[in-house]
């Protein structure tokens, strides 16, 4: 599978692209270790109960029997047999879940996936997520896109306008129920204001600019942030774009340009999510981001049965299912938690992902997921272990945990918490998360795990730190120690090897959450 590269270095000089992007999509087959794999766009990762049956009946007779959720809120099967494209297909194409074969690829959306869902924000963003999907299949220029160009809306909270876009809207509330948004374009800190009714149409013709300044790079940028100096883009060039087409839009320089709220890690907490009118939203999580086809029918059950017959997938691998009444909330939460779903904020499974490894990945030098499980059952049996001692000596002291809730919002408040973990099976690192993270990376003779950050130097590159090899039974106790230093450093700050702190802390294992043993759920 295409990697998701890390932040490029400052003063690096962005790549020169002699094909096209090579990610998979539904009609664009991954040919793997483990059979064929299909990417299948769900923008703003909604989609309704019968195209999640029908995602879950090609699981189950096409695919290996599982789903997995990625971190731009879509889905893939794997174990996919040769030939088996066109039923593939017409399967997809029957559910609705491939509006345009030409554009399938190319509809990267990401939304706050709780706009209407809790008691903070209208849900415009989810308006204009359909709007722009619509606008994106109806355009031929926009077929030039590579399947990584990436389109943010972001409902004003701050929860994924850092993952990455390439295009970023964030809404901004007139105070009379809608508003308008603040566009901004790659890594500019600058921002163009637009009104509410034009935000969809912005978004595409802001993709369009991105393709006439590629075309005229001769470079063949896949991305925003690929320009090179000289066609690069930004907000201002957008603003004179949006102009001549007639848009009316008012230029906001960096300085005037409002700050966006700085979202904590990890997206919405599992859990209930209270929301408008009464109801509830269920906010549950994948164990490294992979369900079975038992789990994902549940959920569509759940969707179709109690709540408004939609899911959510989030890009933090979690999924959303709203519409619930208070009273059938908890119980059906319970019955998700039973299936062996995250439900509990202080799970250790919480934040913890990884890359396919081996065996369904040819490049892995490990098979991540079972290390990981291994790591953490360690982890937690140390956890336990010491929560016992504590108990009996009557010294027990709550550790740093992942984080509260805001009262009704199903989002954590920002502080000390819990970095995401990301295991990687070679340095393509695919999937790993954005902005601050603990990367674990297998080397062949253990792994290598540090802290990275956003901000990230070219001498300091994580897959540039001297090899200092951490074997598995003590990666728990390195992880807890780079979450350390990462949360003592300035988020700036560059990556951080953990390695000497491990040897100092090896024979006393830090716990990774707090001292009671939480499930493993």
């Amino acid at each position: 599978m295409p990697p998701s590269p890390l932040p490029r270095p400052h003063g690096a000089e962005p790549p020169v692209r002699d094909r096209g992007d090579a990610c998979p999509g539904a009609l664009r087959l991954h040919s793997a270790a483990d059979g064929h794999l299909a990417r299948v766009r769900l923008p703003a990762g909604c989609l309704t109960s019968r195209q999640a049956a029908a995602l879950a009946d090609a699981a189950e007779r096409l695919g290996d029997g599982h789903l997995s959720l990625t971190s731009r809120g879509n889905t893939e099967l794997r174990g996919l047999p040769d030939a088996c494209g066109q039923e593939l297909a017409a399967v997809l194409r029957e559910a609705g879940l491939l509006p345009s074969a030409r554009h399938e690829r190319i509809r990267n959306i990401l939304a706050s996936p709780l706009a209407g869902l809790d008691q903070h924000t209208p849900s415009d963003v989810q308006l204009w997520a359909r709007r722009l999907d619509a606008l994106l299949c109806a355009s031929a220029s926009a077929t030039a896109l590579s399947g990584r160009f990436l389109f943010v809306l972001d409902d004003g909270r701050g929860d994924v306008a850092a993952l990455g876009g390439d295009v970023t809207l964030v809404a901004e509330a007139d105070g009379s129920g809608g508003g308008g948004a603040l566009l901004r374009i790659g890594d500019d800190p600058a921002a163009v204001r637009i009104a509410g009714p034009d935000v969809p149409r912005t978004a595409l013709i802001a993709a369009e600019s991105f393709l006439t300044a590629a075309e005229a790079s001769g470079t063949g940028a896949w991305r925003v942030r690929e320009l090179p100096a000289g066609y690069a883009l930004n907000a201002r060039d957008v603003a004179d774009g949006l102009r001549k087409a007639g848009v009316g839009v008012e230029y906001v320089a960096a300085a005037g340009a409002e700050p966006v709220p700085a979202a904590a890690p990890g997206g919405p907490l599992p859990g209930v999510v209270e929301g408008p009118g009464g109801r509830r939203a269920l906010c549950v999580l994948a164990p490294l981001g992979r369900l079975t086809v038992a789990q994902w029918r549940l959920l569509t059950a759940v969707a179709a049965a109690d709540g408004c017959g939609d899911l959510r997938v989030t890009p933090w691998r979690g999924v959303l299912v709203p519409g619930l009444t208070a009273a059938t909330a908890g119980p059906r939460l319970h019955e998700l938690a039973a299936a062996g779903l995250i439900i509990d904020p202080d799970s250790p499974w919480h934040r913890i992902g990884a890359c396919t490894g081996r065996p369904g990945c040819v490049k892995s030098r490990s098979d991540v997921r079972a290390d990981a499980a291994a790591a953490l059952g360690r982890a937690t049996a140390a956890e336990s272990a010491e929560g016992a001692r504590a108990s009996a000596e009557g010294t027990h002291t709550p550790t740093e945990d992942a984080g509260m809730p805001v009262e009704g919002s199903g989002m954590p408040v920002e502080g000390a918490r819990r970095l995401p973990v990301h295991w990687s099976g070679c340095e393509r690192r695919c999937g790993h998360p954005q902005g601050r993270w603990i990367d674990v990376l297998a080397t062949g003779e253990g792994y290598r795990v540090s802290a990275v950050g956003q901000e990230v130097r070219p001498d300091v590159r994580p897959d540039h730190l001297p090899p200092e090899d951490v074997p598995l039974p003590l990666v728990a106790t390195a992880i807890a120690a780079a979450t350390r230093a990462a949360n003592a450093d300035a988020p700036t700050a560059p990556p951080t090897t953990a390695a000497a702190t491990t040897a100092a802390t090896a024979t006393n294992p830090v716990p990774t959450s707090r001292p009671t043993t939480p499930k493993a759920q």
